[in-house]
Order: C-alpha cells, then sequence, then structure tokens
C-alpha cells in the first residue's frame, strides 16, 4: 500500500533568546491510509512539533533545517501557500488538546461548523454532521456558544469541524488531556470509528500510552526529537525493545496492584542545541555503555518492529521484558 505521508530525516529546531533549540532530531516516520497510530512519549520528546509540521502549522519561530516530509504527494515543507491552503482544506483535519481554545467564544457552534464545511450547508447538514460526533442534542448544541458547553462536547464539536470535509489525514494532539476520565475512552471511540468511517489515518499525539495502546494499531515511541521504536502495538508494547519505552510501561499508571509503586524515569528530557552525537537516553538509561555515549544510534529493524538503539537485543532479553499495556 502507498505511503499516505512521508517524513525522512526531519530537523525542526525554535530560534530562542540563548539560540536554536532543537525539537526534532531526524524524525522518520510513514503513514499508510485507514492505520491509528499512537505517538507517544514525555513532554519535549517533539511529538506535538512534529504533529503541526505535517500541516506546516508551526510558530515564526521554528525553522526547518533538513530533512523531507511529504502528504498525499505534496511536498509540504516547499509548497506555496494556494497548495498548502489547499491541502490543509481537502487533507487534513486538525483535533486540538484544549477543545475551548479552538473554538471561537463569540461565535455561535453552528456558525462555525458550517464555515468548517464550506459552502453554504443547511442547519440538517450542521445537525448531522454533529450527529456523527455523537452529540445528542444537535440543534441544542449548533445555537450554543462554545463557554454553553461541557468539555466533551466541545472536543466533539472539533472532532466534528475537523472531519467536516473528509481529511484524509486525521491529527489529535492530546485529545483527550484536559477531559474527566470517564469522557476519555468515549472520545477515542469516537475517533476511531469516524476514522472507520471515512477510511482516513488517525494520528493521536500523547503521553497516556495505556489508554492510547488501546484504540491503536500502530505505536511511534519519540524520544530525544526521534522516533525510537516504531511497530505495532502488540509488539511493541507486550515486549518493549528499546529501554525507553519499557520505561514508559513501567511509569504508566493504569496495571499497577494495590499497594505497588510506579517507577518514574530518572533525570529529564534532554535540551538539544544540535545535533545529538550520541543516544539522547544514554544518560538515563540502566543499558547504557561507552557505545551509547559516543555514538549516535542508527534506526533498524528487530523483532519485527524499528527500533534505534545499540542494544535492543540486550533489553529484549532482560527479565521482565514481557509486560502487557
Amino acid at each position: 500500500m502507498s505511503p499516505l505521508a512521508e517524513i525522512r530525516d526531519l530537523v525542526i529546531s525554535y530560534r530562542t533568546g540563548s539560540g536554536g533549540l532543537r525539537a526534532l532530531d531526524g524524525t522518520d516516520l510513514i503513514l499508510t491510509p485507514g492505520e491509528t497510530v499512537a505517538v507517544v512519549g514525555e513532554s519535549g520528546s517533539g511529538k506535538s512539533t512534529l504533529g503541526m509540521a505535517i500541516g506546516r502549522l508551526l510558530p515564526g519561530e521554528a525553522h526547518c533545517e533538513g530533512g523531507t516530509l511529504s502528504v498525499a504527494g505534496t511536498d509540504v515543507l516547499n509548497a506555496d501557500a494556494d497548495t498548502l491552503r489547499a491541502l490543509r482544506r481537502d487533507k487534513l483535519g486538525f483535533v486540538f488538546q484544549n477543545p475551548m481554545s479552538a473554538l471561537d467564544p463569540t461565535m455561535r457552534v453552528g456558525k462555525q461548523v458550517a464555515r468548517a464545511m464550506g459552502g453554504k450547508p443547511g442547519q440538517k447538514e450542521i445537525e448531522a454532521l454533529l450527529t456523527r460526533a455523537e452529540l445528542s442534542e444537535p440543534g441544542r448544541v449548533l445555537r450554543a456558544f462554545p463557554h454553553e458547553l461541557s468539555g466533551g462536547m466541545a472536543q466533539r464539536v472539533v472532532i466534528a469541524m475537523a472531519i467536516a470535509r473528509q481529511p484524509a489525514l486525521l491529527i489529535a494532539d492530546e485529545p483527550t488531556a484536559s477531559l474527566d476520565a470517564s469522557i476519555r475512552e468515549k472520545i477515542m471511540a469516537t475517533l476511531n470509528r469516524l476514522r472507520d468511517e471515512t477510511g482516513a489515518t488517525l494520528v493521536v499525539l500523547s503521553h497516556d500510552l495505556r489508554l492510547i495502546a488501546r484504540h491503536s494499531d500502530r505505536v511511534a515511541v519519540m524520544y530525544g526529537g526521534r522516533v525510537v521504536e516504531d511497530g505495532a502495538v502488540e509488539t511493541v508494547l507486550d515486549a518493549p525493545a528499546h529501554p525507553y519505552t519499557a520505561a514508559l510501561l513501567s511509569a504508566a499508571a493504569g496495571s499497577e496492584k494495590p499497594g505497588e509503586r510506579l517507577d518514574p524515569i530518572p533525570g529529564m528530557p534532554p535540551s538539544l542545541s544540535g545535533r545529538c552525537e550520541a543516544c539522547a537516553f544514554a544518560p538515563r538509561c540502566t543499558f547504557a555503555r561507552e557505545q551509547c555515549r559516543t555514538e549516535r544510534p542508527e534506526p533498524r529493524v528487530i523483532a519485527k518492529r524499528r527500533v534505534i538503539c545499540h542494544f535492543a537485543e540486550d533489553a529484549l532479553a532482560a527479565p521482565g521484558a514481557e509486560r502487557r499495556a
């Protein structure tokens, strides 16, 4: 199957008062039609930068230093304004973390949804779209202002707007982070149902590893601006080959027994001012050796997943390596 999106060796830095801060340090990711891909990692791993780069929605201080990025055959990094506008309108949909900031507080919901749909849709068409996003009272919702909705309802409105033009690629950046735990599963189920209906590719950026894993086909684990492990959910999370993936699972709440303590990951994620010439995870890794501190690991395939680690075989063979998210 031909890829829908291809990201190769993408390098993006942010200009700051003290110099450049590298957010993506050679990111590789390929997306195929119809799949749900979870991009996971701690804050600062590069997830949001990657998601916004796909639509070239990064702020002015962001600078692409290298690599390629294409969506549906369009060279996103070099597209002119008209081509980029058409790509965003016809091929891409975005669901942002905070629905209240994504919606215009001064405009009724119905008018915002109508603008997302394009043309001059009638009330029945708007209500039908809201119903697809599982809003039970679409007539009331379209007359409301955003502040009159609950967080879950507002997020469903944002989802409705994101799918209004049947995008080929739907990017959801922490879509459940601002919602109650009881709503998170429902929002993820809605996103996946809409993916099935439209045939779109769904990319979910999140730090909630266990929740997202239950609703995804593939998981891409990011650290230090690179995808350090990428494969089918059951392959990667049942037996992680990268020590960082294993550490994320050990630190993730959800499967611990009463009285059992979670294992936090020691140290802090790296702040890169330039290309990392070693393994970015080495200072926090229990498997690290001298090679990790002096040589940049390159991608390779091991045990049915793509991994960036010099000693992935050791991580797979370690006691307790097999686990389930």
